[in-house]
């Protein structure tokens, strides 16, 4: 009987796949917060993506990759999308993505969501996003980031 692909499995499919230049690690330690994340990469809380799944007032799911220094503004992002979001329950989350808070990655998700990428992600050199796994990460340019997932460029705060 064949094993179930795990979310890492699905994580390093996807990034596979899409031909994404990229650095995947599994570490020791937890990488479920940005600065856990940032603390296990040796990078700085800036360069880990958050991936925040929020949830729309007609109901769909949404996900911002944001840098891990911000916060996002959910007022100042609801008008910017034209409509209200609010940060999604667990629950929602693993449903819209298949993935469990902490682990969501930008790819190897289980539906198609609007995505949008905060702005500030493309300072730096070199980002970090969870991967699937509470201890695995990998590393891309933000660029590539931005053109592999074909998300939208927004601000997350005025």
């Amino acid at each position: 009987m064949k094993e179930k692909p795990t979310s890492l499995d699905r994580v390093k499919k996807a990034l596979e796949e899409l031909k994404v230049p990229h650095q995947l690690q599994e570490l020791p330690h937890s990488t479920r917060t940005a600065a856990q994340a940032a603390a296990a990469v040796k990078s700085s809380v800036g360069q880990i993506v958050k991936s925040l799944v929020f949830q729309s007032a007609s109901g769909k799911a949404v996900l911002i990759l944001t840098s891990g220094a911000n916060q996002v503004d959910e007022e100042f992002v609801s008008r910017e999308l034209g409509e209200r979001i609010e940060l999604a329950d667990a629950a929602f989350v693993r449903q819209q993505t298949g993935f469990a808070i902490g682990s969501v990655s930008p790819f190897g998700l289980k539906n198609d969501l609007p995505l949008y990428i905060d702005r500030d992600l493309l300072q730096h050199p070199l980002v970090w996003a969870a991967a699937g796994s509470p201890q695995a990460v990998f590393s891309i340019q933000p660029g590539d980031l931005l053109k592999a997932t074909t998300g939208r460029l927004i601000d997350v705060h005025p």
